[in-house]
């Protein structure tokens, strides 16, 4: 089964040419399918139009939520609602072309956890959307270890076990990749067409660029020490509490010889002093850290791991002359 999980915003104008050309070709798919419209609480006749929809066609969930939360949470919405065996997402803009589905599925039926879409031939301004983008997915490509062109577009196809495995929220949605590579997932790049929106406007811009910084910061060190993080705070602990030690070391011997240390090295003693007390407080950073991943793991029954399969030795039959 295939659920197509679809996040809008403001879509009107777009929402009946979208299902009319997706039920075309998941139809020609001829095989069970849903389709999951999350309504991020729209302010035009979106909503009205899917509660219609949703009359006509028993395959069709519509989800709206309480206030306007943001693509990412739309999107887990609509993946804690799915139901299918292979899950795809997609916006609801027309800017992702339906029949590009088939190649998705494709890839993920071949053994790949993750297809993920690739705008290989942009059609936005080079200004506000290219060039930020192009390096934005560089930095991502570089901080994930994931050679991606396009980490930004919405149009994947997932396995849904993996989803099952990645909690989303902020604007982590375009990191699912990455974030599934902590549980050994395996992702492929498919070219994918990109379309002139329809009508309206789009709701990112060039401001999105700097936030998407701030995720990168986020993902390196949510695929490096998400389980140890130890390791990060206790290194800069260790710098922090050696050269500030290093430092009182050598304060300590000048004022035995004699010197006045405020007078002669005040600037020096209260770098020192700032350096240890730094690097005792990212030792204990560390400890807590280490605390509540424990918590985080043994309160939810989660894993650190993750099985793709199991295999054991079948039971020999018995012969049918034998029963």
């Amino acid at each position: 089964m295939i659920s197509i999980v679809i996040p809008i915003h403001n879509e009107e104008p777009s929402i009946l040419p979208l299902y009319d050309r997706l039920t075309a070709v998941l139809e020609r798919l001829q095989r069970p399918y849903e389709i999951i419209f999350v309504d991020d609480a729209s302010t035009d006749r979106s909503f009205d139009l899917l509660a219609n929809l949703v009359e006509t066609d028993g395959r069709l969930k519509v989800i709206r939520l309480r206030r306007n939360f943001g693509q990412t949470p739309a999107l887990q919405a609509g993946f804690d609602e799915a139901q299918g065996e292979i899950i795809i997402s997609m916006d609801g803009d027309l800017q992702h072309d339906p029949e590009d589905i088939p190649a998705l599925l494709e890839k993920v039926e071949l053994g790949w956890d993750i297809a993920s879409g690739w705008r290989k031939n942009r059609i936005d301004n080079a200004i506000t959307r290219k060039i930020p983008s192009r390096i934005a997915n560089w930095l991502m490509a570089k901080a994930s270890g994931i050679e991606l062109h396009d980490f930004g577009t919405t149009f994947k196809a997932y396995r849904s076990e993996i989803l099952k495995d990645i909690n989303l929220y902020g604007e982590l949605h375009r990191f699912i990749p990455a974030l599934a590579k902590l549980y050994g997932a395996r992702v492929v790049e498919v070219p994918i067409k990109n379309t002139p929106r329809a009508a309206g406007d789009s709701h990112y811009g060039l401001s999105r660029t700097f936030r998407v910084l701030y995720d990168i910061l986020t993902i390196k060190f949510l695929l490096t020490y998400f389980t140890r993080p130890m390791h990060f705070f206790g290194t800069l602990g260790l710098t922090g509490t050696f050269l500030g030690g290093l430092i009182m070391l050598y304060l300590f011997i000048y004022k035995l010889t004699g010197h006045e240390i405020v007078v002669d090295h005040g600037p020096l003693m209260i770098a020192g002093a700032l350096l240890l007390l730094a690097g005792i407080m990212m030792f204990s950073t560390g400890i807590l850290g280490e605390m509540l991943m424990r918590t985080y793991f043994e309160s939810q029954g989660r894993r650190i791991y993750a099985v793709r399969e199991v295999r054991t030795k079948k039971e020999a039959q018995a012969p049918e002359a034998a029963r």
